[in-house]
């Protein structure tokens, strides 16, 4: 199932995503997309439509160099444990609207990354029950100030600016995320080119490790960290996440 949230010419939904690209419909879900789904028996051509962030998450927890070729070119040692940290809940933005460059940063970077989602209340989740509290997955561009990422030595306000973090286009459930192909491109070029089962540590020792900090609450997002071939973006640019069997997440670039 594809779970995704709109604008349409009445408000803002929930709907699942139905049909051949190209020829999509989407149909109302009634108050949240948690659980089983209770349809109102509205639907659109999802041409027709505007998609927005598939969820908007009391927290994005975030893990860092998840992938040893990333942590390579960043000029550090992969970490034995999982190193997280937090993005606002306003930095989500969702599918084509424009990642702002802050005027006090000069270098802006992009960073692929699936995205998990969580489904229900947890916490002290065990590794071998991890997926049970997954709605689904998404895609994620992790934008970073990397300029003020390494003059802080902390990576809140690099990673923290309203727009930093597109997700979509939608939600994808009933997917096996373990071994999927991650790819970037900037303008068309090929940047990233990775596959989710190179990652570090997994998406159950992630979602373990997370929920021992904190309860994680239906909606919250994990990005599971990105892999080699990070890069700066400027105004005028457009830059495309795409994940084997979840889509193509797209965000053009400009100033703030």
């Amino acid at each position: 199932m594809r779970i995704a949230r709109i604008a349409h010419p009445d408000g803002v939904a929930f709907v699942t995503v139905e049909g051949d690209e190209g020829a999509e419909v989407a149909a109302e879900v009634a108050e949240h997309p948690f659980g089983k789904p209770t349809f109102t028996g509205r639907r659109w051509p999802l041409a027709d439509t505007r998609l927005l962030a598939p969820i908007l998450p009391s927290k994005v927890v975030c893990v860092g160099k998840n992938y040893a070729d990333h942590a390579k070119e960043m000029g550090g040692q992969a970490p034995a444990n999982p190193v997280i940290f937090l993005k606002p809940s306003t930095t989500v933005i969702g599918p084509g609207a424009a990642i702002k460059l802050p005027a006090d940063s000069s270098r802006v970077d992009f960073e692929g990354e699936l995205a998990v989602v969580i489904g229900m209340p947890c916490r002290d989740v065990p590794a071998a029950r991890a997926k049970d509290v997954v709605l689904g997955y998404t895609i994620a561009n992790d934008v970073t100030a990397r300029d003020q990422q390494h003059a802080d030595g902390q990576w809140t306000r690099a990673k923290g600016h309203d727009t930093f973090c597109p997700l979509g286009p939608w939600i994808s459930t009933g997917v096996d995320a373990d071994d999927l192909r991650l790819r970037t491109s900037v303008d068309g070029e090929l940047k990233q080119d990775s596959r989710t089962s190179l990652l570090l540590h997994d998406i159950p020792t992630v979602i373990e490790w997370v929920s021992r900090v904190m309860t994680l609450l239906p909606g919250d997002v994990i990005l599971t960290g990105t892999p080699a071939g990070v890069g700066p973006i400027t105004a005028g640019q457009q830059v495309s996440v795409s994940i084997e069997g979840l889509g193509t997440l797209t965000n053009p670039v400009a100033n703030r």
